[in-house]
Parts: C-alpha cells; sequence; structure tokens
C-alpha cells in the first residue's frame, strides 16, 4: 500500500468515526423530536450533525499534528496545557465559523432556521462552542493514551527482548562453565591411564600394556561420541565405566573386583556424562589400591520417588581422620558439574562405610535424556 492510499485509508477512518459519533447524537435530537412532537423534518437534524461532525473529522488531522507537535509529558507539563488551551479555543471557533457557514446557506440549524449568518454563528456559539473543546480535548486524550499504550508495549517488549538475551547469555554461560569442566575432567582422566601404561611397561608386562592401549583407544571413541553431550543415559554411562574399569582390572589384575549393579528399568535415566568415572576412581585410588590384597569396588543404581540415587563404595581403609588439605579434581569438578545442571536438586556426599571403606553417594533429580542431547550424541557417533 503506498504513502497515499495510507493517507486516504487514515482520513476515510476519521471520517468513519465521527460519522458514528454524529449518528448517535442524533439518536438523541430524534428522541425528542418524538417526545415533544416535533414537526422539525428528520433529515434537518441529519445534515446539521453530519455537517458538525465531517468539520472535526476534518480537523482532526491538525489536532493530531498538534498533539505529536506539543506532547503532554512529565516535564514541562504546564507550558504544554496552556498551548492546547488555546489550540482547543481557536479550533472550536474554527469549526463554529465553518458550521455557520455552512448551515446558514443551507437555510436551517436542525430545528432551527436562523436567517443570517451572525444569527447562525451567535447560536452555534452559545451551543457548539464547549463541546468542540471537549471534542479537542477528547482526541488529544485518546492520541495520550494510545501513545502511552505504544510506549508502554515496546518497553515490554524490549524488556522482554533483553531478558531473553540475558537468559541466552546466562545458557552460553552454563554450557561454557559445564564444558570447561568436562573438558577438565577428560584429560584428568588420561594422563591418570597414561601412567598406568607407563608403569605396565617399566613392569615389562607387554601384553598388558598393549591390551590397556587398545582398551584405552575404545574407551577414547566412547568419550569422542559423547563429546557434545551433557547427559547421557545410564546404561551408556555403565558401558563406558566397565570400559574403564577394564583397564584397571588389567593394571590390578585379580586383586580389583567389580559389582554393578543398576535396576534395569531405570537405564534410561538420565546421568551427566563422565560423572561416574572420577567417583569409581578415587574409590579405586583410596580403596583397592591401599590394600595388598585388593578390594571390591561395588556401584548401586536405583530411583526413589522423583531421584536417581548411585552409590559407589569400597572396603578400603575409609576416610582419614584429617581431611587432607588438597582434594582431589574428580570430585571437586563433579560438585561443579551438578551445581551447574541442577543446581540444589542434586547432591554429592561421601562417607565412611558402616563396616569398612567409604561410600560415595550421588543423588539426582530422576528424568529421561533430553532428545536434543541423544540426537547430538548420535551425530557425533555416526
Amino acid at each position: 500500500m503506498g504513502r497515499f492510499d495510507r493517507r486516504l485509508v487514515r482520513y476515510g477512518t476519521f471520517v468513519l468515526i465521527w460519522t458514528v459519533v454524529g449518528l448517535f447524537f442524533l439518536t438523541q435530537d430524534l428522541t425528542r423530536k418524538i417526545y415533544w412532537d416535533d414537526p422539525t423534518p428528520w433529515w434537518r437534524y441529519l445534515i446539521s450533525w453530519m455537517v458538525g461532525v465531517w468539520l472535526l473529522a476534518a480537523m482532526t488531522p491538525s489536532i493530531l499534528w498538534c498533539g505529536r507537535r506539543w506532547p503532554i509529558e512529565r516535564h514541562g507539563w504546564p507550558a504544554r496545557i496552556a498551548i492546547h488551551a488555546a489550540l482547543a479555543v481557536a479550533c472550536s471557533a474554527i469549526q463554529i465559523l465553518g458550521l455557520a457557514a455552512t448551515t446558514s446557506t443551507l437555510g436551517f440549524l436542525g430545528a432551527l432556521s436562523p436567517q443570517t449568518f451572525g444569527e447562525t454563528l451567535g447560536i452555534l456559539a452559545v451551543v457548539s462552542f464547549h463541546n468542540n473543546l471537549v471534542s479537542y480535548w477528547t482526541i488529544i486524550g485518546i492520541q495520550h493514551g494510545l501513545d502511552y499504550y505504544r510506549r508502554y508495549q515496546e518497553r515490554e517488549r524490549q524488556a522482554l527482548r533483553l531478558e531473553l538475551r540475558t537468559s541466552e547469555l546466562e545458557t552460553q554461560l552454563v554450557r561454557a562453565r559445564l564444558g570447561a569442566l568436562k573438558m577438565q575432567l577428560q584429560p584428568h582422566f588420561l594422563f591418570n591411564t597414561m601412567n598406568a601404561i607407563m608403569v605396565l611397561v617399566r613392569q615389562q608386562r607387554g601384553p598388558e600394556a598393549e591390551e590397556t592401549i587398545a582398551r584405552l583407544s575404545d574407551l577414547l571413541r566412547f568419550v569422542l561420541d559423547d563429546a557434545l553431550a551433557q547427559e547421557v543415559a545410564l546404561g551408556r554411562e555403565l558401558e563406558y565405566l566397565r570400559l574403564y574399569l577394564s583397564i584397571e582390572q588389567l593394571r590390578f589384575a585379580d586383586r580389583l573386583r567389580v559389582e554393578l549393579d543398576a535396576d534395569p528399568a531405570i537405564l534410561d535415566a538420565a546421568i551427566p556424562h563422565m560423572a561416574l568415572q572420577p567417583l569409581v576412581e578415587n574409590a579405586v585410588r583410596h580403596g583397592t589400591s591401599q590394600s595388598e590384597a585388593g578390594g571390591t569396588i561395588r556401584l548401586t543404581a536405583r530411583r526413589i520417588a522423583e531421584t536417581l540415587v548411585v552409590e559407589i563404595s569400597d572396603d578400603g581403609p575409609g576416610l582419614p581422620a584429617t581431611p587432607p588439605q588438597r582434594r582431589g579434581i574428580g570430585l571437586d569438578n563433579t560438585r561443579a558439574r551438578l551445581h551447574q545442571l541442577y543446581g540444589d536438586q542434586a547432591s554429592l556426599s561421601i562417607a565412611n562405610g558402616a563396616a569398612a571403606g567409604a561410600v560415595v553417594r550421588l543423588v539426582l533429580p530422576y528424568h529421561l535424556v533430553p532428545v536434543a542431547d541423544t540426537q547430538v550424541a548420535t551425530g557425533a557417533a555416526a
């Protein structure tokens, strides 16, 4: 639609609105006519009202321009009120002059039949002056209300855009933090495994070293497949954990015994990728490796109400009486990832077992792996 067409539609809208207003007040005059049995033809009232309101329709664009030129705002409003008061008087006078010239030519003004322009002007000055003032201020008031509503809507949209942008930035920041924590865990595990291979080589245990390298290759493939996923299914995490433990069992031979007990019904539950490996590694380091006879690492996974509870226990010496000044990177990073992913809905605790060793308890909100994460992992695997 061109500029001329838009202007034509706008003026047509003004005429339509004022026509409706004129017809509304015409019904009042017609009601009086019927009540007092006025013999004046009804069309006189119609023409008088239509001429008056169409003159106001013609003046409406100018009134709206004045409203935009001198908007009534918080600062400087007394001067703006004074300007519009003067403009309201001027517009009322112009409308009266135009209506007087038209109706005096027609020879009637509703039920009245003034003989001259001066008589018509005098009648209209008494009858219409204040109504025209009200019409001017009504137009200005509606314009001001619509402008205020538009500004309010724009502020709401800006606030929504800002909130959305802030949310996106927060999401990106959380993802960056999670990615940094996860990448910190992976080299940590890799370096520990490489050290284990070095130990096997120094002990001249060539077949075990070669088997460890082969299993490490499989394990790294698992890690790369899910490199972009923050959460994976519990079943997949257990597969990854079995690969890791198979490497540790090559190191410790029959000294390391493993028991994995997970309810088959919850293998689709979501768990942070690589969340179990550092916990099991901690149990191996501080439990099995501390005894010449080795030990047993036991993992259980159960759903309790709306939580996933995973416990990892060992039968080693347990926690020292005095906590070490330097804590391992695995537990700290796991706690940090849990906080980033779940806030206060997740927890990680460690305590001495009932009989011996230590027990790590991981509590997560129970839910299935998001479809998006599954697609990411599948795409990485492909």
